[in-house]
């Protein structure tokens, strides 16, 4: 069964650099679009923000614009994981970050990690 794990999440400074990794399995990872969301204290699971995601390729990566320039999805389809590289981070930036991928039946997601901003 499809499984993703993330981590590398944690409390940062304002400014700060975080690398979260999300490792796969249960699927040919190649093939699939991965994306990675966030979502902020006291929201839903239906106000996820989609942060950034990434084909199986690679070749397309789009982000949110709140995080353009700050932020970077890549991945690595030997090792089946997919990283998000955060820089600059600011108190907004403050979430519980979910690795996620689909087929045509369903979304699938990871258990999440926090990270916090603050100083």
């Amino acid at each position: 069964q499809v499984q993703l794990v993330e981590s590398g999440g944690g409390l940062v400074q304002p400014g700060g650099s975080l690398r979260l990794s999300c490792a796969a399995s249960g699927f040919t990872f190649s093939n699939y679009a991965m994306s990675w969301y966030r979502q902020a204290p006291g929201k839903e699971e239906s106000w996820r923000e989609l942060v950034a995601s990434i084909s199986s390729t690679s070749d397309t990566r789009n982000y949110a614009d709140s995080v353009k320039g700050r932020f970077t999805i890549s991945r690595d389809n030997a090792q089946k994981t997919v990283s998000l590289q955060m820089s600059s981070l600011r108190p907004e930036d403050t979430a519980v970050y979910y690795c996620s991928t689909w087929d045509q039946t369903k979304t699938y997601w990871g258990q999440g990690t926090q990270v916090t901003v603050s100083s």
